[in-house]
């Protein structure tokens, strides 16, 4: 049987959301006025029971996440050049996860809706059952697509933070896939993408 795990967070949000026209960490969700919540609260919230702590790692945008951040109990993290790209914003919050003395990330990008709380229920499971076994990370797949939220251990977190500038998530990945648990789950969230107004109105509510 698997170890307990302390996991942190990882919300990545730093996207300047060009192709939606406005941030999409604070898109409406579940989408009816009567929700009253966003992208980004609804990820922290789906995170919260899993973590210690929910690291949210925003750009130019942190004034605006500021008050969903804090109102739900989670922490900001500024990548400091987020003009590097995602991945840069990825290895500031692994660093992040780091300094804070944990040693696994679930991680997660905030343009998209949340899971199902089952499908990260059945991740985490997932995690502790394999990560005595050579196994650094999880990822969920739907249909025979990777997606979202993956969760890193110890060896994982420091393979993204020892890349070179230039690698990408993908290419870290590819070269230590033998480590990675492929996990298929029954939600077609893992690899919902949305960028523009057409693909945020035809999700599912």
């Amino acid at each position: 049987m698997g170890r307990s795990v302390s996991f942190c967070g990882v919300i990545l949000a730093a996207g300047e959301s060009t192709r939606m026209g406005r941030d999409k960490a604070l898109l409406p969700w579940p989408p009816q006025p009567a929700g009253g919540g966003t992208f980004l609260s609804a990820a922290i919230r789906l995170f919260s029971p899993h973590v210690d702590v929910v690291l949210v790692i925003a750009g130019k945008n942190a004034e605006v996440l500021a008050p969903v951040v804090y109102a739900e109990g989670a922490s900001l993290v500024e990548n400091p050049d987020p003009a590097r790209g995602q991945f840069s914003s990825l290895q500031t919050g692994l660093q992040e996860v780091l300094n804070r003395g944990r040693d696994a990330a679930i991680v997660t990008l905030v343009d998209r809706p949340p899971v199902k709380a089952e499908t990260l229920d059945g991740l985490v499971r997932e995690f502790e059952r394999l990560n005595e076994h050579s196994i650094w990370a999880v990822v969920p797949e739907f249909q025979g697509k990777h997606g979202h939220p993956i969760l890193c251990g110890r060896e994982m977190i420091e393979a993204f933070l020892r890349a070179p500038a230039g690698a990408s998530a993908r290419d870290i990945e590819h070269a230590h896939q033998s480590h990675i648990e492929y996990v298929p789950v029954d939600d077609a969230l893992v690899g919902a993408n949305v960028d523009t107004p057409e693909q945020y109105a035809a999700l599912p509510s």
